[in-house]
């Protein structure tokens, strides 16, 4: 006999899946960037990155105080990199332009994760 075919629910990334995937990126296109250009000025978004790994314990286990700490670094990174960084680099393009690129991406959705985390959070409380 076949077995029944159940369609399953697409599972979504969590905060904490979203924070892994900002931090290594931040790591790792920090660390590109120093090596292309050897400005320590590189090593910020790495230095982040850093900060956001050791928060990753905390925001997967659903603290509060853990998982704000890193939505505010992740928002202070993502706020630099789009004011600062990113029209730095569009006047200069090349590959500058395309890891501040992937930066703002990785950042922007660890802060969409966070909020949705956060709304869930939310729901479920009342």
């Amino acid at each position: 006999m076949a077995k029944p075919y159940f369609r399953k629910k697409k599972e979504q990334m969590s905060a904490a899946q979203f924070n892994l995937l900002n931090s290594i990126t931040l790591i790792l296109f920090g660390l590109w960037g120093y090596v292309e250009t050897e400005s320590f000025t590189a090593f910020i978004p790495v230095a982040f990155g850093i900060v956001l790994v050791l928060c990753q314990r905390g925001v997967k286990k659903e603290n509060k105080i853990v998982a704000h700490i890193a939505v505010l670094l992740t928002l202070i990174l993502l706020l630099a990199l789009v004011g600062m960084r990113l029209p730095k680099s569009l006047e200069s393009g090349g590959m500058g332009l395309f890891r501040v690129a992937v930066m703002i991406a990785t950042s922007l959705l660890s802060m969409v994760g966070f909020v949705r985390s956060f709304i869930a959070a939310r729901k479920a409380r009342q």
